[in-house]
């Protein structure tokens, strides 16, 4: 894993049917990403393989938004790893708080997720969050440590190479969430980089990406991105727009030199 990259996401959700997805692939295929930085866009899946086929050349990576641990059978509207990496997706998004919340998805079943998309050559967008009363609470960092924990249980070493961690705090996420103060982010993501050295080893030889997405936008993106232990950012709606994506892409591009030499 290149430990100096700067992750730069957006999660479409369930928007942008193929003619809108196709249009913003196209928008996107010529984008030159600033040197260090990593892109990726997750589609919905009736969109996925035509944004993969449109920038399969580019260095925007293309993932699922989900996916089924199973790799074939009776398993009526769920979609598999070969099925996602068929289409030509490099990543897929599992956890996100909207699947927990709506869909019943739990860390355990995140865990078996997690090893099906390594097992077929997917890298993982594992995320984690905390709910509003955890937040209130002073559980934060309890919950986040769970969820991580059992996310990365049974994994390689090689495997973890492979592995991209994101918080979201549940409170932070949506049209009506809140942005998290940086001092807080920054707090949450010292303690998650303990856990995932204790996972992976203190030997600095595997660096898993650590990740903050919740209401990121034009006026906290920056700050997000230079504090010391977030590796990047997942955008939501405001990046939803291929050039607003673009445009919050440029903006960090400046940061990756410092980060990299601190």
């Amino acid at each position: 894993m290149d430990q100096k990259s700067v992750w730069v996401g957006t999660n479409w959700k369930m928007n942008k049917g193929p003619g809108e997805a196709i249009a913003a692939a196209d928008a996107l295929a010529s984008f030159k990403l600033p040197e260090g930085v990593r892109a990726f866009v997750t589609p919905p899946l009736t969109s996925l393989k035509d944004v993969a086929s449109i920038l399969q050349d580019s260095p925007v990576m293309v993932g699922a938004q989900t996916m089924y641990w199973e790799d074939s059978g009776a398993w009526t509207g769920e979609v598999s790893a070969p099925m996602i990496a068929e289409c030509g997706a490099s990543c897929v998004l599992l956890g996100h708080s909207e699947r927990r919340q709506n869909f019943g998805e739990t860390d355990w079943t995140v865990n078996r997720k997690v090893q099906a998309a390594l097992r077929h050559g997917l890298r993982p967008l594992i995320c984690i969050g905390d709910l509003l009363d955890e937040y209130e609470a002073g559980v934060s960092q309890e919950t986040l440590a769970r969820q991580t924990k059992i996310a990365l249980n049974g994994l390689s070493r090689e495997d973890l190479r492979q592995v991209v961690v994101i918080y979201e705090p549940v409170w932070a996420i949506g049209s009506s969430g809140r942005p998290a103060d940086p001092p807080f982010v920054s707090e949450i993501h010292t303690k998650l980089r303990s856990v995932v050295e204790e996972i992976a080893g203190h030997d600095g030889s595997i660096r898993i990406p650590l990740l903050y997405g919740g209401s990121v936008s034009r006026a906290n993106i920056r700050d997000y991105v230079a504090l010391s232990d977030v590796d990047g950012v997942l955008i939501g709606r405001a990046g939803w727009d291929p050039e607003d994506f673009m445009s919050l892409i440029a903006s960090v591009g400046d940061l990756v030199s410092v980060k990299a030499g601190a």
